[in-house]
């Protein structure tokens, strides 16, 4: 693959309309939609490539089933492997299932049971899953010993020619849905983990799009790519955010790194509580029910600002695998990120009335009390609560504040303290 320092790159064009060829009878060719509520508030056409509407509710089917197609009947016959807690081992179980492939997929402990539930429904009796190691890196590396040990094929998630050929499938599909408009792209948006994704649609697009320009996007608690870029060379992150649990990655791959490196026009990063509230606006506007990773491109349109005013915008929604349990995790982060939910620790004289005036001469009148945690301490004068205030208005911010250290001037902003708030609410 590399001669000296150079890589030899070998998904192209004919690579990716191959791989969508092979595809076209496997997935399904999601829509590419026009969205009047963001184009009007971008001043823009922006149109949505609805991933989380595939098969699987993830492009990850894409480079899975491709990949496993591209191999041999004496591989095959072996098995294939891969390590994963979502998207990529849905699609290898959905791929495995169709062609009646034995796959086993590592997972880790930590994986939540409606994943392990879902892969075992798209692999049926072609999945056997082995639950290994309290993180990713753990299980990864205890699948990758199993598959050499027993000569079997490991499916990679994102750094694997075959597989970035496959996922560049649907830069096909948005190449054609705009062409039949009469359309062209001015911006593509595509969302960024290991860079498998970004790595097949920007090799595509470079050669058939040639006037559209590439815009990366990474939650800002896993930008790996970015990190990469800087450094010149794949680069482990000291820490990752998992919120956007499907671009958490802690470092990008040697083969798509050489891809994006080159075909990249643009990087953003996006903080999570931002990603949070596309979530929401998503699900409320437009009733896309999108995955923390899916939400990504959405939310760096604010980062774009007016470059994008009279432009052609299109936003991969990669995925639609939200557990609907983490919605209140995602409305709370949206709050706090908004700065209409603020959580403080305020000290209360210890006599009778003591809340009812915090209520009359701290609260705004379109303010609410959202959490409330008081104890009395025996012989002391006054004692602390963790009070959460939820805003009317977060412009009415300045004046809460200025009422709340008239009544406790040692108050604590607890949402302005990472560490506190974790440990507090």
């Amino acid at each position: 693959m590399k001669e000296g320092n150079y890589m030899v790159k070998r998904v192209n064009k004919e690579k990716v309309l191959s791989a969508y060829k092979k595809l076209q009878s496997v997935v399904k060719q999601t829509p590419l939609q026009y969205d009047q509520y963001l184009s009007e508030t971008y001043q823009a056409n922006i149109y949505l490539k609805r991933e989380d509407l595939q098969v699987v509710r993830s492009f990850k089917l894409r480079g899975a089933y491709y990949s496993i197609s591209e191999l041999s009947e004496e591989d095959l016959a072996k098995g294939v492997i891969c390590a994963s807690a979502g998207n990529h081992a849905q699609g290898v179980a959905f791929a495995c299932n169709e062609k009646q492939v034995m796959a086993t997929i590592y997972m880790p402990n930590t994986t939540p049971a409606q994943k392990i539930n879902q892969v075992k429904y798209f692999g049926g009796d072609y999945v056997n899953i082995v639950i290994e190691g309290d993180t990713f890196d753990a299980c990864n590396h205890a699948a990758h010993e199993y598959g050499a040990e027993h000569q079997m094929t490991f499916i990679e998630p994102y750094d694997d020619e075959n597989v970035i050929a496959g996922q560049g499938s649907l830069a096909v599909e948005i190449h054609h849905s705009l062409t039949a408009d009469g359309e062209t792209a001015d911006y593509v948006l595509v969302p960024i983990g290991g860079g498998g994704l970004i790595s097949g649609v920007s090799a595509y697009v470079r050669e058939a799009m040639p006037e559209t320009k590439i815009v990366g996007v990474e939650p800002a608690g896993a930008a790996s790519m970015k990190l990469a870029l800087d450094h010149g060379q794949p680069t482990a992150l000291e820490k990752v955010n998992k919120f956007a649990d499907g671009t958490a990655v802690g470092k990008v791959g040697d083969i798509t790194f050489e891809y994006a490196k080159d075909n990249i026009d643009r990087l953003e990063t996006v903080e999570e509580g931002k990603i949070a509230g596309t979530i929401i606006d998503l699900y409320t506007k437009q009733a896309i029910v999108a995955e923390p990773s899916g939400a990504l491109t959405v939310s760096a349109l604010d980062n774009m600002g007016d470059d994008l005013v009279g432009k052609t915008v299109v936003c991969i929604i990669s995925g639609g695998n939200n557990d609907i349990n983490r919605m209140a995790e995602i409305e709370e982060k949206a709050l706090i990120y908004s700065g209409t939910k603020q959580y403080f620790v305020v000290n209360f004289p210890q006599r009778p009335g003591a809340l009812k005036e915090f209520l009359t001469d701290v609260l705004g009148p379109d303010d609410d009390i959202a959490k409330f945690e008081y104890t009395k301490k025996i012989s002391r004068s006054n004692g602390p609560a963790l009070v959460g205030i939820l805003l009317g208005d977060y412009e009415t911010l300045p004046g809460l504040l200025e009422r709340l250290k008239n009544f406790d001037a040692n108050y604590i902003s607890v949402s302005e303290n990472p560490t506190l708030y974790e440990f507090l609410v």
